[in-house]
């Protein structure tokens, strides 16, 4: 039976994660919510279906599990899709990188909207503009600096040494932050070859260069966990 991945309908976000894995093994996936639309999710995240019940998206189910966290699904994807090595310390490991990634991305979400989530960024614009500042000049290059150096252990093309899900999210945060501080990272990228080099490996590997052609792809918005605001990027 195919995976079925929910998430938001119209945005990358957490689920872009997911869905880059499941596009570079050519799984065969199903993206629910883009089929039927972001009400089906309701009964899932209020414990009306069967298995484990998901805080909220992005939640995978495969046969009778109900997996949810991007980490989460990623370790359980990773060695069915061959996607992680086959080592327990390894496998572990990427584990410790990808909870990283989480927290950076975090991070990404709350520079915009450091107030509340629940309000508007035009009502919090203040309170982002001193966040997204200390983002980009102290936490930012102290998370890309890990996973160049995370790279540089791996022998300099992989985090692990061979191609990971680890790779993939790495892209997908190099992307996501070219997005949204532009300025920022071309700052930075200087100080990153390692890191920019997977980026563009990932970037041009078949079947994802054939998914970021497709219109599975979605763009970069202000909706998502990434977003451009230009007096947010210094």
């Amino acid at each position: 039976m195919p995976y079925e991945l929910y998430y938001w309908t119209g945005i990358q976000g957490r689920g872009e994660f997911v869905r880059l894995a499941l596009e570079d093994a050519r799984a065969d996936y199903i993206d629910v919510a883009r089929e039927e639309g972001d009400e089906i999710m309701t009964a899932w995240l209020e414990g009306k279906h069967e298995g484990a019940v998901p805080f909220a998206p992005p939640f995978l189910k495969s046969g009778r599990l109900v997996i949810a966290q991007v980490a989460n699904i990623l370790q359980y994807l990773g060695p069915r899709l061959d996607l992680v090595p086959d080592s327990e310390s390894r496998r572990l490991q990427a584990h410790q990188i990808e909870l990283t990634i989480t927290d950076l991305v975090a991070e990404a979400h709350d520079s915009h909207h450091p107030a509340g989530t629940g309000l508007y960024y035009e009502d919090q614009k203040p309170e982002a503009k001193r966040r997204a500042t200390e983002f980009r000049t102290e936490r930012m290059p102290k998370y890309l600096g890990y996973l160049e150096h995370c790279i540089e252990r791996g022998g300099g093309r992989h985090a692990l040494r061979e191609h990971s899900y680890v790779d993939l999210s790495m892209f997908q945060v190099v992307a996501g932050l070219n997005y949204a501080y532009p300025k920022a990272m071309a700052r930075l990228g200087r100080k990153l070859p390692l890191l920019t080099a997977v980026h563009d490996r990932v970037a041009q590997r078949p079947h994802i260069a054939a998914y970021l052609a497709s219109p599975r792809r979605l763009a970069f918005n202000t909706n998502g966990v990434f977003r451009h605001y230009p007096e947010l990027d210094g």
